[in-house]
């Protein structure tokens, strides 16, 4: 018995050892510009060097964004590629927006905005060498860096969009997935992220469109300004009780031909949005994780294309595509590419 005793404390002591070991640690909150150089960060005396584990902070809190520290800890593994078999939502979609050639990224700095959970950061990670700077407002960088750190080459911040951590004109490639419409300045955000694309290189963004005046005459909007004030778990409680009935009506809707009346439901568009393929208690899952994310953000405004192009182009990039662009059949997704041109 002592012998199975002190055997079984000292797998105990290697679990904790082993999930201690691999969990981020918050470097103290910086105020200065790096520059980049072969993939490293570079500030007035000399290479800036982090601890294999750390998340360098240019911000004290997570601000407008603690939905998002909320939703990303809560559904920390949801989106990624790998834990659904067959399935590479993710990665399509990065595929099909960028049309980048991930073998001709070796080396390349990409700065990746509003990261989340990480599930773009892994597809990157995994498939190309590139050096990866990926950055969120809100607390989710600490998933990002539990899916997927630690990795050599790969940087993680806690930072704002406003005020971020690098000078001007660093990265051969910016990419903005979903971000651009919950941040306070869209047109703001476009600058922000121009600045940090160098000559030559490119900047990626995809958003929620407007579409008309319609758009707007749904559940999520006309709810919004009054769940966006209600205290996180609470709205995610209330969610996580009604969703199995909210899935119910909307499929009976469906099945009565009245699909059209399901954009009245507080519940995201399952047959639209979610993944095909999923067993019941997945769907409650993506549901639920997808309702709270169209409920529960301080800033969500869909924007027009001429208008985000428009910003593009002020920012000083020449667009180089401009549309909707369709990934794994039923999803569809509104982006615009620019370069910015060299120097003569």
């Amino acid at each position: 018995k002592k012998h199975l005793y002190i055997t079984a404390s000292i797998i105990q002591l290697n679990n904790i050892l082993r999930v201690t070991k691999q969990r981020p640690i918050w470097k103290p909150v910086i105020n200065k510009k790096f520059r980049i150089v072969d993939g490293k960060l570079f500030d007035d005396h000399g290479e800036f060097r982090i601890q294999k584990h750390e998340i360098i902070r240019s911000v004290g809190s997570d601000g407008y964004t603690s939905n998002f520290s909320l939703q990303w800890n809560k559904f920390s593994k949801i989106q990624l590629d790998q834990l659904h078999d067959g399935e590479d939502l993710s990665k399509n979609r990065l595929k099909k927006v960028t049309q980048w050639n991930f073998d001709k990224l070796h080396s390349q700095d990409i700065l990746e905005a509003g990261c989340g959970a990480g599930r773009f950061s892994r597809v990157i990670l995994d498939n190309s060498k590139a050096h990866l700077f990926s950055f969120d407002y809100s607390e989710s960088v600490r998933v990002n860096y539990l899916n997927n750190g630690p990795r050599k080459g790969f940087y993680l911040f806690q930072s704002d969009i406003y005020d971020l951590p690098f000078e001007d004109y660093q990265f051969d490639k910016v990419f903005c997935f979903g971000m651009l419409q919950h941040t306070p300045d869209p047109k703001r955000t476009m600058e922000c992220l121009a600045d940090m694309t160098k000559p030559g290189g490119e900047l990626i963004v995809d958003f929620y469109p407007c579409k008309g005046w319609y758009t707007k005459i749904h559940a999520k909007y006309l709810l919004l300004p009054f769940t966006r004030k209600m205290d996180h778990q609470k709205l995610l409680h209330w969610i996580e009780s009604n969703i199995a009935g909210l899935i119910q009506l909307y499929k009976g809707l469906h099945r009565l031909k009245l699909g059209i009346f399901t954009r009245f439901l507080p519940l995201v568009d399952i047959y639209k949005v979610l993944p095909s393929g999923l067993s019941a208690e997945q769907e409650k899952e993506w549901a639920t994780l997808d309702t709270f994310d169209m409920f529960s953000p301080r800033y969500d405004k869909p924007q027009k294309m001429e208008d985000v192009k428009r910003w593009m182009v002020e920012s000083g990039l020449n667009i180089s595509f401009a549309g909707n662009i369709e990934y794994d059949e039923k999803h569809i997704v509104s982006v615009v590419k620019g370069i910015r041109p060299c120097a003569e």
